[in-house]
């Protein structure tokens, strides 16, 4: 990279291979457990587990920081460790986002891993086995679904059939009629993803999101000439000590301003 400060080519290019393998063997992994009888518990107040997340967690720890014992881990099922706060890369992963999908035998999950430096994803990988649909980015070099490269759609406008998140949230940008949304995806990762190829015009997430269900889709997303933002158009900061996120918004360049603009205009109370 051209930047003396920035993440050196060759290491970006040694993580890239790693990243893209560990995630296609953690997705074969959890496809292999997919629709089996498996050990499911609840953690929080309704956040459900399963030992097909646990499983998917430890191949991803062992190949990723077995890899880069320097990096930083952040991961929705280890334990937090605050070192990764004062380290300039860090791994934040997902290993099965949607896991009330998984568990319930529905086809929308996937495996969603990010590279962070400093604040923002500089490597994204995220795969749904069931679809065959996998994304990847690299900062700077764009967006590949399956090895061919996407972009978001253009244009201001918005077909709200195309248009995917909480119903409440999306009526706001509407002043009358009934809207039909996309049907719901239930993976907030491959929802924000199919903004990078065009399926969906916009999605939102409708707030309690952390880092390991947003960087990576975040990168795609930009990558793929689109943008993602809090509805005050501020970009998302990774890796810091608060994970959690409010209400954002993924959309095509010029649409994703224009709904910054609407929601500029109209806050939310």
């Amino acid at each position: 990279m051209a930047d003396a400060d920035s993440l050196d080519a060759n290491v970006l290019t040694h993580d890239a291979a790693l990243l893209k393998d560990a995630v296609r063997d953690a997705g074969a992994l959890a496809q292999s457990m997919f629709r089996t009888e498996l050990k499911k518990w609840t953690k929080g107040a309704s956040s459900p587990v399963s030992e097909a997340d646990i499983a998917v967690n430890d191949l991803l720890e062992a190949r990723l920081r077995g890899a880069t014992p320097d990096y930083g881990w952040l991961s929705e099922e280890s334990a937090d460790d605050a070192t990764r706060l004062s380290r300039r890369l860090t791994w934040v992963v997902d290993p099965i986002d949607g896991t009330r999908n998984y568990l319930n035998g529905h086809d929308e999950w996937c495996v969603s891993v990010a590279l962070v430096e400093e604040a923002s994803p500089v490597l994204a990988a995220v795969f749904a086995p069931v679809s065959n649909e996998f994304f990847f980015a690299v900062r700077g070099q764009g967006t590949i679904l399956n090895g061919k490269p996407v972009r978001a759609t253009g244009g201001t406008a918005l077909d709200f059939a195309r248009v995917a998140g909480p119903k409440p949230m999306v009526e706001r940008l509407t002043t009358g009629g009934d809207i039909k949304l996309h049907p719901r995806i239930g993976s907030l990762a491959l929802r924000l993803c199919r903004v990078a190829n065009g399926t969906l015009d916009a999605a939102f997430a409708g707030g309690n999101s952390h880092d390991w269900d947003l960087a990576a889709a975040d990168l795609i997303v930009q990558e793929a000439d689109g943008r993602m933002s809090d509805l005050s158009g501020d970009p998302i900061l990774y890796n810091r000590r608060e994970v959690t996120h409010g209400v954002l918004v993924a959309a095509g360049r010029d649409r994703h301003a224009s709904i910054v603009a609407h929601f500029r205009n109209r806050p939310l109370a």
